[in-house]
């Protein structure tokens, strides 16, 4: 028997953030300081659906199967986190201590720690331990308004580790609401045994990984580490396009400490974005400024290493559009929530509430490919939205930066209470 659809009216809502009309798939430049709000709003959801919105004067009579009223609260659109490393084993506390000991994020790699640790422990843990562990983080995640997310593989580099964490990744597509986004990340670092054969491992990602995992439709997109001691560019280029004949869209890491060519390869190969950026030349501006690939900052990450922060400035004087993403990993930024991701955007990057809200929503979900469906307040998108508790403005979600300032969480139009 067919389910009655079921409308629910939100009203008197004090604004409603992010109203934008359903073809606006980014924003760039100065149009990032540019958040449309409705003061005093409605909302109509039906099912999972935005349906209609405007402002109470213009309410008039509705029918509707459920009203809930929202004065002194915010509505805007769930956060939408482009960049994660969500699926590993174990946390690596260890390397905290020794960085503030003195020791650099590269000198820990070359200790055995860093990646190369996170995959020898991924290595070793049963498939189900890895999935229980991954539920517990991203039901948090969603408790502070995420409600889109990337996840990556990277922490196996071996075929049967690597295809073990993108499964474990399908199994949360098919377990949560959100929309969830695979991405192959083989190419993360040169396991040991490797290192001194390091185009057999690379023959082994293009020759045996990625036709298994486009076979077994475990990836969206595939990534590679592009940097000094990681991967070169060349070797970056032979990965992507071999990727792209399977079907996977390049989303890459470039230029965290250097700039070595990865955002003109990434280009290059259409990638959907390039992430990091903490470096920036005039030449990755030029090149980004020419090209429909989106720029993705990790402020958290540059918090947590003590390293630059990405040049929001810069890419947003040069017309680019640009996102901001958690970078949620076990050695440089151990933690996923969005809300302290846009105040390190406003704090430290020095940009505007509204460009990093932009950030955070529109432009990351086209890090997605999904601004069609999610990022903004418009019609016919899916209705995945925070309700803040009252509050002064949407100004007071970076201001406050340790305050959680959310108090409900929609998904496809429902309520969300993680346990």
């Amino acid at each position: 028997m067919k389910t009655k659809p079921m409308t629910t009216l939100f009203i008197n809502i004090k604004e409603l953030i992010q109203v934008r009309e359903l073809d606006v798939m980014k924003v760039c430049g100065k149009n990032m300081g540019i958040l449309p709000i409705i003061k005093n709003a409605f909302l109509i959801i039906k099912d999972d659906v935005i349906i209609d919105f405007g402002s109470m004067n213009t309410l008039g009579i509705k029918k509707s199967d459920k009203v809930i009223d929202l004065t002194g609260k915010l509505v805007l659109p769930t956060w939408c986190d482009s960049h994660t490393h969500l699926v590993f084993a174990d946390t690596r506390e260890e390397e905290f201590v020794n960085r503030i000991k003195g020791l650099t994020y590269q000198e820990i790699a070359e200790k055995g720690g860093g990646i190369l640790n996170s995959s020898k422990k991924l290595q070793n843990k049963p498939e189900i331990e890895l999935y229980e562990d991954a539920e517990i983080r991203l039901k948090e995640l969603i408790k502070n308004g995420t409600g889109a997310i990337e996840i990556k593989s990277g922490y196996g580099l071996t075929f049967e580790s690597e295809l073990k964490i993108l499964r474990v990744i399908k199994k949360l597509k098919e377990n949560f609401s959100l929309p969830i986004k695979a991405t192959f990340l083989g190419a993360h670092a040169i396991p040991n045994k490797y290192k001194e054969k390091r185009a057999e491992y690379i023959q082994l990602i293009i020759d045996k990984m990625i036709p298994e995992i486009a076979k077994e439709k475990l990836a969206d997109y595939i990534d590679v580490f592009c940097e000094k001691g990681y991967f070169t560019t060349t070797e970056t280029n032979q990965i992507l396009k071999a990727g792209r004949k399977y079907g996977l869209i390049p989303k890459i890491h470039v230029n965290q400490f250097n700039s070595i060519g990865g955002v003109k390869v990434g280009v290059k190969n259409n990638a959907l974005s390039v992430d990091h950026l903490e470096v920036l030349t005039d030449e990755d501006l030029s090149i980004l400024s020419k090209s429909d690939t989106m720029p993705v900052a990790l402020p958290s990450c540059s918090f947590f290493l003590g390293i630059p922060y990405t040049n929001a400035r810069k890419l947003i004087d040069t017309n680019v559009p640009m996102a901001i993403a958690s970078d949620y990993n076990p050695g440089s930024s151990p933690s996923g929530n969005m809300n302290f991701v846009v105040s390190l955007a406003c704090i430290k990057m020095r940009m505007t509430p509204e460009e990093a809200i932009n950030a955070a929503t529109i432009n990351a979900a086209y890090a997605l490919n999904l601004s069609n469906k999610i990022g903004s307040i418009s019609k016919g998108k899916v209705a995945n939205f925070i309700i803040t508790k009252p509050i002064k403005s949407y100004s007071s979600i970076p201001y406050a930066f340790a305050d959680n300032y959310i108090e409900k969480v929609y998904l496809e139009g429902k309520e969300t209470q993680p346990k």
